[in-house]
């Protein structure tokens, strides 16, 4: 499996890395968030900008990821969730992919989320860019409203990688806690495909409390990446950042 280096971290080996999503709406709530996680034991954060106030104004955006570049040195994750995979607002397509170009460009952040469900040409013209500036690309699909079937998941995630992505992630809603089996069987075979068909680190979990096992038990599924909240979580079933972190200790070393 191509392990993806970003700074100090080294994503797709050892133990599951832990990112905080940040959902703050202004820049002086991010900044404080920042600071207070500054005290806590994690290993980067996703900069939820479709929370931020400005978030349509690239300048802003930029001179946000510049303050917090003063105060914060782990990675980074920039992610643009729209509002068709749960994210807060609409944007079309162009500015989408404008603002995560500039981002890119600026090189203040280390990955970037890309949804998916965008047209083809648009996200692997993203991919080779970014790549040029040594950011790496996360290709994600969230479902709020369903899991498919397993057979589904794993070609998502498959065709994440035929994209070019670094990391290929999904997040799926269970209705029942068959479909929550459903995505620890995908997770899973995912895992066991190492260095065949899936051959670069991946994101998968199951989301709402139904969901909140897989997000404990990450390592076991062969996830790179769980996501738990600091103050506010930007995804249902998420747990806090210590909780998380115990867990985590508590399977590993048994």
């Amino acid at each position: 499996m191509k392990a993806v280096r970003v700074r100090d971290l080294v994503l797709g080996t050892g133990v599951p890395k832990i990112c905080v999503p940040l959902a703050g709406t202004t820049k002086n709530k991010i900044l404080n968030e920042i600071k207070e996680l500054n005290k806590t034991e994690h290993d980067l954060i996703e900069l939820r900008i479709d929370f931020f106030e400005h978030y349509s104004h690239v300048n802003s955006i930029i001179e946000l990821l510049k303050e917090i570049r003063k105060i914060y040195f782990k990675p980074i994750i920039f992610t643009f969730r729209t509002k068709n995979e749960g994210g807060m607002n609409f944007i079309d397509e162009d500015e989408y992919f404008k603002i995560n170009n500039y981002v890119a460009e600026s090189e203040l952040v280390d990955l970037i989320d890309i949804e998916l469900f965008k047209p083809e040409n648009k996200i692997t013209e993203f991919i080779e860019a970014a790549h040029k500036n040594n950011i790496r690309v996360i290709l994600s699909n969230h479902d709020f409203y369903k899991t498919p079937d397993k057979e589904e998941i794993l070609n998502r995630m498959l065709r994440m990688q035929l994209l070019g992505t670094d990391i290929s992630k999904i997040a799926v809603m269970p209705k029942s806690e068959n479909d929550v089996l459903t995505l620890l069987s995908a997770g899973l075979e995912m895992k066991q495909m190492k260095n065949l068909k899936a051959d670069r680190p991946f994101i998968a979990l199951s989301m709402g409390s139904l969901g909140t096992i897989t997000r404990a038990a990450s390592e076991f599924l062969g996830s790179c990446i769980t996501y738990a909240s600091l103050n506010n979580n930007s995804a249902p079933g998420q747990l806090s950042v210590d909780d998380t972190r115990e867990i985590m200790r508590i399977l590993h070393n048994n």
